[in-house]
């Protein structure tokens, strides 16, 4: 039980810190990111969040303490549903800003484009997709699908 809570608050801490201010898609898709490479690279979400450079809260901020109340009760809001749902991500391990052209983007795959973020993942290789439902809050497979150019 403990694993899970400690999980759920890295989680938290991380959709409120990379994306309180997006749409709640691109929350889920930040969150998914986390539990992917936390899936990935079989670790636990903490250890996967702690690890240096790889979220830039973790090192631009001098405090972890969210300071804005209802932010931080939708991002444990977005954290519960994420580990509840199917990834729609297309596998996404990375992203970043849209308005940023980091050189790591250019070795990604460019699976889709949440809010202000630009998801990737490793590999050619083909991975399910999934569409967010908005009307049902389900996460429901895509029988056709465009894969944007990147």
């Amino acid at each position: 039980m403990l694993s899970f809570l400690e999980g759920l608050l890295w989680l938290t801490l991380n959709v409120y810190h990379e994306a309180r201010g997006e749409p709640e898609i691109g929350q889920l898709a930040v969150a998914h990111v986390t539990l992917n490479r936390a899936m990935e690279e079989h670790k636990s979400i903490a250890e996967v969040v702690r690890e240096p450079y790889q979220f830039s809260w973790t090192f631009q901020k001098k405090s972890y303490v969210p300071l804005e109340l209802h932010p931080l009760q939708k991002s444990l809001n977005v954290a519960l549903k994420a580990m509840t749902s199917r990834d729609f991500t297309g596998g996404a391990t990375y992203f970043h800003r849209y308005d940023l052209n980091p050189d790591w983007a250019t070795t990604k795959t460019f699976t889709a484009r949440y809010g202000a973020h630009r998801f990737y993942r490793d590999g050619k290789k083909s991975m399910p997709v999934y569409a967010f439902n908005q009307t049902s809050l389900f996460l429901q497979p895509l029988s056709v699908i465009s894969t944007p150019k990147s």
